[in-house]
């Protein structure tokens, strides 16, 4: 299984009857499933089933599906209502005798309320039924396309990744043979701090100042980061080969990565491996980026 992007596009089209129809299906990034449905008016019936259908093919991203539907054959029939245009037309005339007024036009009353009427022909259930499973089927073939789609670039995100933990691993090897993490180096530099103090005069337990030296040993050694790095490279590794929808896992694992970087730079005691920590710092907000677009 390979891994999926949440960005996509897909569009399928088609006519049933005297209908032509086309969905349009766009996805972004999202922390969950957000399905957007934009039906015509009398198709809203529609919602429950197609959000269904989309929770199936999909777990993550914020989905825009819009349904266009447009009469490839308008039948429109027009009728006028004698019985309202005799009734106003005798009215009027009435009134223009009593006013002494010009008679009014037949087409000025053609344009008053009720006296046309137009509507538009009705499908039967039938064609009702057909065009409803063609539109159903067409959401169903854009939903392919869009996984289609949200797979191919996960698939070029996946290399993207793996060049990114890549780059992790390299730093953290070349933090494990940084010279500063020799024991001897870590020694010599205590040295030189405790010599600098010695020579300032006052007066100092050397029984004490040896445990203060253990323990400022003990906290500048990042044995225990580099180990989580490597852990969490292999960790992150094992996923993009597993694929499927991995993107909340890799999220909180780029977290730890964060983590363990940020406390090696805390920990660092040579601007050598400072620079090699802001580095890693670097190569892991670029994956953590990445990992945002995966579904």
């Amino acid at each position: 299984m390979t891994l999926a992007s949440m960005t996509g596009f897909a569009r399928t089209q088609g006519t049933s009857g005297a209908w032509s129809w086309a969905w349009e299906l766009k996805s972004v990034n999202g922390k969950g499933l957000d399905v957007r449905l934009r039906l015509p008016g009398g198709w809203e019936g529609l919602e429950n089933g197609l959000r269904q259908t989309a929770a199936r093919v999909l777990s993550r991203g914020n989905v825009n599906a819009n349904l266009s539907l447009t009469r490839t054959d308008p039948e429109v029939s027009v009728r006028v209502n004698e019985d309202v245009l005799r009734s106003i037309a005798t009215s009027v005339r009435r009134v223009a005798d009593e006013l002494g007024a010009p008679p009014v036009q037949l087409e000025s009353l053609l344009g008053l309320k009720g006296v046309m009427e137009i509507s538009e022909a009705q499908d039967s259930e039938a064609a009702r039924a057909a065009l409803e499973a063609e539109i159903i089927a067409g959401f169903e073939r854009a939903l392919v396309e869009l996984a289609a789609m949200r797979a191919q670039e996960g698939a070029a995100l996946g290399i993207v990744l793996g060049e990114r933990l890549d780059g992790i691993a390299a730093l953290t090897a070349a933090a494990e043979a940084n010279p500063s993490r020799r024991p001897e180096a870590i020694r010599a530099k205590l040295a030189d701090q405790i010599r600098v103090l010695m020579d300032t005069g006052a007066s100092f337990d050397l029984d004490r100042l040896h445990q203060e030296a253990l323990m400022i040993a003990s906290k500048v050694d990042v044995r225990e980061e580099l180990d989580r790095l490597v852990a969490h490279v292999a960790a992150a590794r094992a996923m993009l080969k597993e694929g499927g929808a991995m993107g909340r896992r890799l999220d909180f694992l780029a977290q730890e990565f964060n983590r363990e970087t940020n406390t090696l730079c805390s920990k660092a005691n040579d601007v050598s491996l400072t620079a090699i920590g802001l580095e890693l710092k670097g190569m892991v907000e670029q994956f953590r980026e990445q990992v945002q677009n995966i579904e």
